[in-house]
């Protein structure tokens, strides 16, 4: 594929810089879109940011009209160009999250037409943020031994059990999530996939303390919480076919190459403005060979990421390449913030309140959230075995026999 712009892609980034130079005032800073600082209710500068990114086709681009998008065709170029083209401004491109991010094309895939109609739109426009209810305290690894419970009261189901890990639950008005419909049924089949309001009453979210120094992530009780048959997405007891596609998803945001891209720039900004016995850290061959080792990194995932697209564009299946995009762009950002830290020096070890503390400590936050990341969302362990087993069609690990 020839990566220079033609004419229609010439034009496109002229439109893309156009908006820029009339707009970018109106964009909020970065720290409005910080999953960890923000409130329950996104400020009105972030939603009116999104809204009129979505209606120039700027994010959201390929979600069709009928459901709030812009209903762009799949163009891997353009895409790109838009990338390019607010990191070339500094300016943030739009949010993405569990719900952007992971229901929405979760929603197009298996979700009926009143739900695509009643969620999508106001989730791409942040009017509403989402959790994810999966991991249980004994449902992690094997999130097929969930536990969580719904019987049927005529046309509602009774949900009770207990989620942990859930992100952002102490911040989200909706949450997907995972329970058990069939108790009689094999673990795998017995499982719907449900939508509902977290003030719906009987869920207790209780935050749970990071090594980053803020509430992330949450345990979250259901007592006895109604909800509606009709919020199932998919069909009843096939949620775990449903959930594979949310995870799939899940493990592109995770993956997601822009983000890695947006690190790597600001650790060659830190590069060029610290010093070493007067000059900058960026003529020291030691960080300047880590430096370019790491923006290799992040095209080669670039790229990659480009030909995941024209493959989906394409209708094809998930294959090996779209199943390492999790495991290497989050150890990827990791080594990242990890240079970040080390540029800094004695400074980067600060924490806290220290007067010394640069970006308000978010190297710091950054390097210990993207630690978590590793493990969040499929730790690398199981990565690899997915990997090696559903991409390479090795034999699965034999398992211990029962004494």
């Amino acid at each position: 594929m020839d990566l220079n712009d033609q004419t229609e892609h010439k034009v496109f980034r002229e439109e893309v810089r156009t908006f820029l130079d009339g707009n970018k005032h109106l964009a909020p800073g970065e720290s409005a879109f910080s999953f960890r600082m923000r409130p329950r209710n996104l400020a009105e500068d972030v939603r009116r940011w999104q809204g009129l990114l979505v209606d120039h086709g700027l994010t959201s681009r390929t979600i069709p009209k009928a459901y709030g998008g812009y209903g762009a065709d799949v163009d891997i170029l353009k895409s790109r160009i838009i990338a390019d083209e607010f990191f070339a401004a500094n300016v943030i491109q739009g949010l993405g999250n569990q719900g952007i991010s992971m229901l929405v094309p979760t929603m197009l895939e298996h979700g009926t037409e009143e739900q695509k109609q009643r969620y999508i739109r106001p989730t791409i426009r942040s009017e509403i943020v989402w959790c994810q209810g999966y991991s249980e305290p004994n449902a992690g690894s094997d999130l097929a031994s969930l536990t969580t419970s719904a019987t049927e009261d005529g046309d509602d189901f009774i949900i009770n059990g207990q989620k942990i890990w859930t992100s952002g639950a102490h911040i989200a008005e909706m949450i997907f999530c995972l329970v058990r419909t069939e108790p009689d049924a094999p673990k795998h089949e017995g499982i719907s996939y449900i939508v509902f309001p977290m003030d719906t009453p009987g869920i207790e979210v209780r935050p749970l303390q990071t090594m980053t120094g803020s509430p992330s992530f949450n345990e979250v009780f259901f007592t006895d919480v109604r909800v509606p048959m009709a919020n199932v997405v998919g069909n009843r007891g096939q949620g775990w076919v449903v959930a594979n596609s949310t995870l799939k998803h899940e493990r592109g945001l995770l993956g997601d190459a822009n983000r890695s891209l947006d690190s790597l720039l600001r650790v060659r900004k830190l590069l060029q403005n610290e010093s070493l016995d007067g000059r900058p850290l960026m003529e020291n061959p030691l960080f300047r060979d880590r430096f370019i080792r790491l923006q290799a990194r992040v095209q080669a995932m670039r790229l990659h990421e480009m030909r995941m697209i024209t493959e989906a564009g394409k209708g094809k299946g998930r294959g090996l390449g779209d199943m390492v995009v999790k495991l290497l762009g989050c150890e990827l950002n990791h080594q990242l913030d990890g240079l970040g830290i080390d540029i800094l020096g004695e400074i980067g070890v600060l924490y806290d309140d220290s007067p010394l503390l640069r970006d308000g400590g978010a190297w710091q936050a950054n390097f210990m959230f993207d630690l978590g990341l590793i493990i969040g969302g499929g730790t690398a362990q199981i990565q690899k075995n997915i990997i090696s087993e559903r991409g390479l069609g090795m034999p699965r690990e034999p398992k211990v026999a029962q004494a």
